[in-house]
Order: structure tokens, then C-alpha cells, then sequence
């Protein structure tokens, strides 16, 4: 795997680079500004800290009113806020940890948790979360993402919010068709095939083929055969036997339960195309829970987490958690620190994620009002935050993860749904990529 030995280099060259402007760089106070490498400070505990927002424009505003109310319960700490547009924050903290001028605070999400991290840039979080208020508080499955997004054992993060894996279905279809909720596998696909009459353009499922369509597969998979590790030692179970048979009936959904349309379908399609047509099923998180209601009325769908097994077992793969980190080169983490406890209290954390539409990580926030009216939320944090869910941690560490995931496999599974390749022979190649990928991590980690 070139690319990803390519990138280790880089970031070696990076970590270099940053203890040698670390050495040069001109003190700038309590302002963040450093570069990975810097042992930095506990600071004073008061004055001004910086915190980049990594979807800046989206969350401004909620970000605003949570500094706010921070400032105002700490007259003596400051915040500046820097709002950065997602698709550029990796870039934005490659640049400044190479450069200097990293924050005090940043949202760093687990897609780019590891990179940030192998780089020296981040503080450990463990004794300070094992000495703070947040300590029990946050969700365990949450902290265990994150564990493993920052490529071991160690907390890089804090998390704030997760999204979830959820399964929207038609309750007026579903009633009409005599249909219990699809809250199994075995009832998901005994619904598939009794929703669907292609002669009147109705279908039960509507299944992802174009871009995004590896991870609602992979939870799929996973999902049916109960199979709760991605790793066996050092080889992934992707391609185990139990998960090429679970794709091969999950993939023979297409065309025979699904539209044909579904071939190129990412989720902006996917979405409008069961909002406005009669399918009975569709397979997406969280975030399209305000188009089906404005489409569809709150007495026409409902969302559950996705199918169990039939003994009631959950077997789904990690979801991207949001959260935030403490830079290692903080000259005041002490204050720093102050406003990541606050953030992620159950007040502010409850606030948040109403307005992001997400789970909260904090435990507590579970009992806010608002997800107690949002039943498809309500469901999925408990279980996200159920000791009995068992979740398969993909391998967000990888550098090669989002190619490998991404560009070199999509293409692959339209492939696979027009029967070009067999799930045998698609799961086979994704399972060679990513052993190649680990075994590159652990030869330069």
C-alpha cells in the first residue's frame, strides 16, 4: 500500500518539522498558537483560549450560544471562536501543525482523529476524564469509538455526538400490508418482499448503490451475522464466510425488492426518492428525519435502529463520532480544559445536539425533553448507550481507510448488484486492501 506508506512518512516528516518550529517559534501568550511538539501549559486557568469549530457555518451559531453561557459561568476565561467549514479542517490542522498556530480546543471528528494524533498533537485525555465531572457520564460505546479511531488505546478525545444507523419505515404500509415493525432481520426481509408489486411501482426496500454505500452494506452485514470484531488478530473478518453469505442476501434485495434506480442512488436521492414514492423501507441515520416529516406527515413513518438478530442481539459498526480535543500545545489547558467539561455537561450537551439533530454523548442529556418527543432519537441513543449493543469499530485509524472505503470499493459494490462480481470476490478484495492497510500501520506505528 504506497499511499499509506506515503502518508506515515509525511506525518513522521511533520512531527520532525513541528519540534524543530517548536524550538524556534516566538512565545504568543495564552492564544493557542504552537506547534505539534510543544509541551505547552497548564496556564493560569483564566484569560483567552481559542477553539476551532470543525463545521464551522453549520454549528456557529449553537457553538455561540454554548461560549456564552461559558463565559458568562467563567467571567475570567475568554473564548475565541474560529469557524472552519468541514471539508477543510483536516487541511487546517495539517497546516497549523506543521506551521504553528494550533488552538487550545478543536473539533476533531474520528475520521481524522488518528492522523491529528500520531502527529504529537494532541493532549491525553484518560486522568483528566477519570479526575473530572463528565467521568460516568458519557457514553462508554461513544468513548470506546473514539479509543479506537485514535489508533489504540488512549483517549484523544472527548466525544459530543454521534449519529446512528436507523432504519425508516412506512407505518401506513406496513398496517396496510398486516406487517409487524421491521424490527428484526427476519421481519426486514419478510417486508421487503411482501411491500414490494413492481407491476404498481411499489417496493419494499430501497438499498444504497452509489457514493456511501460500503458503510450501510458493512452494518448490514455485521448486523445479520452477529459477528461483533472487524479484527481476528490481524486479519479483518470482513470476508468471513457468515458475512459473504449475509451481503449475498442482502445485495440480492436489489432489483427484486428495490428500484433499479437504487444502482446510483447516494442518500440525497435515496432520500427524496422514498419521501415522494411508495417504498416501504430505507436504511439512512438520523439527519433525514426532517425531510420525511415535512414529506410525509408524523403519522405515515417511524425509525427504529437498525434490525436485531431474532434472539434480540445488536451487532452494528461504529458511527462517526464528533468531539473535542486539547492540543498538546496549549499554554493555558487548564482553561482550555474548563470549556470542554462545560461543553459536554449535560445542559450544553443536551443543546447541542438538538440543534445538530444528533445523540448526545452525555448520558444524562438522554432525559432532555426534546428527544423524549423524537422517538426515532429516543431509540437510538438507548441504543448507542445500551450495555447489550456490541459494536464493530471500523478502522477510522487506517490512513487508507476513506480510499479504501471509499474510491476503490464503491465502484466495486455496483458491481457486485449487477452481478459482475460475487459478494465472495468483493469481500475477498476489501479484505486484502485492508490487511495490507494494517499491517502498514503497525510496521510505522
Amino acid at each position: 500500500m504506497k499511499t499509506s506508506i506515503r502518508r506515515s512518512r509525511r506525518a513522521a516528516v511533520a512531527v520532525a518539522l513541528g519540534s524543530v518550529l517548536a524550538l524556534t517559534a516566538t512565545a504568543c501568550g495564552d492564544d493557542g498558537s504552537g506547534a505539534a511538539g510543544d509541551k505547552g501549559g497548564e496556564g493560569s486557568g483564566k484569560g483567552t483560549i481559542t477553539f476551532w469549530d470543525n463545521n464551522g457555518g453549520v454549528r456557529t451559531d449553537i457553538w455561540k450560544q454554548i461560549i456564552a453561557d461559558f463565559e458568562k459561568k467563567n467571567p475570567d476565561i475568554k473564548v475565541k471562536y474560529v469557524g472552519i467549514p468541514a471539508a477543510s479542517a483536516q487541511s487546517k490542522y495539517d497546516t497549523a501543525i506543521q506551521g504553528g498556530g494550533l488552538p487550545d480546543v478543536g473539533g476533531v471528528g474520528t475520521a481524522v482523529l488518528a492522523e491529528v494524533a500520531v502527529q504529537g498533537a494532541l493532549e491525553p485525555l484518560d486522568s483528566r476524564l477519570k479526575s473530572s465531572p463528565l467521568n460516568g457520564k458519557l457514553s462508554q460505546n461513544l468513548l470506546d469509538v473514539s479509543k479506537s479511531a485514535g489508533g489504540g488505546d488512549t483517549l484523544y478525545q472527548i466525544p459530543t455526538s454521534a449519529n446512528n444507523g436507523t432504519l425508516w419505515y412506512r407505518t401506513d404500509l406496513f398496517k396496510a400490508a398486516g406487517l409487524d415493525a421491521p424490527t428484526t432481520w427476519s421481519k426486514f426481509y419478510a417486508a421487503a418482499d411482501k411491500l414490494t408489486d413492481k407491476a404498481k411501482n411499489k417496493f419494499g426496500f430501497t438499498i444504497r448503490g452509489g457514493e456511501g454505500s460500503i458503510a450501510p452494506a458493512l452494518d448490514a452485514v455485521y448486523g445479520q451475522t452477529g459477528i461483533t470484531s472487524f479484527w481476528n488478530g490481524d486479519k479483518t473478518t470482513v470476508n468471513d464466510p457468515k458475512n459473504v453469505a449475509a451481503l449475498a442476501k442482502y445485495v440480492g434485495l436489489f432489483k427484486k425488492d428495490t428500484p433499479s434506480a437504487d444502482l446510483n442512488n447516494d442518500f440525497t436521492k435515496m432520500v427524496a426518492q422514498w419521501d415522494s414514492g411508495t417504498i416501504g423501507m430505507l436504511s439512512h441515520n438520523l439527519g433525514s428525519y426532517q425531510d420525511h416529516l415535512k414529506a410525509l406527515g408524523a403519522d405515515k413513518f417511524k425509525g427504529i435502529p437498525n434490525p436485531t438478530l431474532d434472539d434480540g442481539t445488536r451487532v452494528q459498526i461504529s458511527n462517526p463520532v464528533d468531539g473535542l480535543s486539547l492540543f498538546k500545545s496549549s499554554k493555558n489547558k487548564e482553561a482550555a480544559w474548563k470549556f470542554i467539561e462545560f461543553a459536554v455537561s449535560a445542559g450544553e450537551n443536551s443543546k447541542y445536539n438538538e440543534s445538530a439533530g444528533q445523540v448526545p454523548a452525555n448520558t444524562d442529556a438522554a432525559d432532555a425533553a426534546w428527544i423524549q418527543k423524537s422517538e426515532p432519537t429516543q431509540l437510538a441513543a438507548a441504543a448507542l448507550n445500551g450495555a447489550s449493543t456490541k459494536i464493530v469499530q471500523l478502522p477510522y485509524y487506517l490512513p487508507d481507510w476513506n480510499t479504501i472505503s471509499k474510491a476503490d470499493n464503491e465502484p466495486n459494490f455496483q458491481k457486485l448488484l449487477l452481478g459482475k462480481v460475487t459478494a465472495k470476490e468483493f469481500l475477498d478484495t476489501l479484505a486484502d486492501q485492508l490487511n495490507k492497510a494494517q499491517a502498514d500501520w503497525k510496521k510505522n506505528h
